[in-house]
């Protein structure tokens, strides 16, 4: 039996002599590789419409729920959903964390505080994950009313980042 080492491939050595040399041919491409990202119809509004300083959701036609974020078909009854529903910027607290951790692991002194929102207008029980500011971390309460803190119309993007945080009413 003949091992790796002893068999011999067919084929010809390229050195970097024989490219310098022109003896091959030999020719970087850099593609022009811009693409777009659509967030759908769904997702898509709702961040036009954050841009805009409005929160909306949607409503399902057969069981009557709000959404928010929302989303094109029930996953309660998975019926499409298309109904636009204007939703306030206020809510309140469903659950919180207080972490002195930030996003990149390291420990920090002044806690963030994340938190899901149940917005007022929508079913019990959906909400968005935000943060929470401008409270004491000892005052936050499940239950506690919140209002959204938008940052100024011309620094909006169409982000969730459009609102900078909730703070207690």
């Amino acid at each position: 039996m003949v091992g790796i080492e002893e068999k011999k491939l067919a084929g010809t050595k390229i050195g970097r002599e024989d490219i310098e040399k022109g003896r091959v041919i030999y020719t970087r491409w850099r593609p022009d590789a811009s693409y777009s990202w659509a967030a759908g119809v769904a997702m898509g509004r709702y961040l036009s419409e954050l841009k805009k300083g409005r929160l909306v959701g949607v409503r399902c036609k057969s069981c009557r729920r709000v959404m928010i974020p929302p989303r094109v078909f029930c996953e309660l009854c998975f019926k499409p959903v298309d109904e636009w529903v204007y939703l306030g910027d206020t809510g309140k607290v469903n659950t919180y964390a207080v972490s002195y951790i930030a996003a990149d692991a390291s420990r920090i002194k002044k806690p963030v505080i994340p938190a899901v929102i149940e917005i007022d207008g929508a079913s019990k029980g959906m909400g968005i994950l935000h943060l929470l500011g401008e409270v004491d971390p000892e005052k936050v309460r499940v239950g506690m009313r919140v209002k959204a803190v938008w940052r100024p119309e011309e620094e909006r993007q169409g982000a969730i980042t459009d609102i900078k945080y909730f703070k207690p009413l």
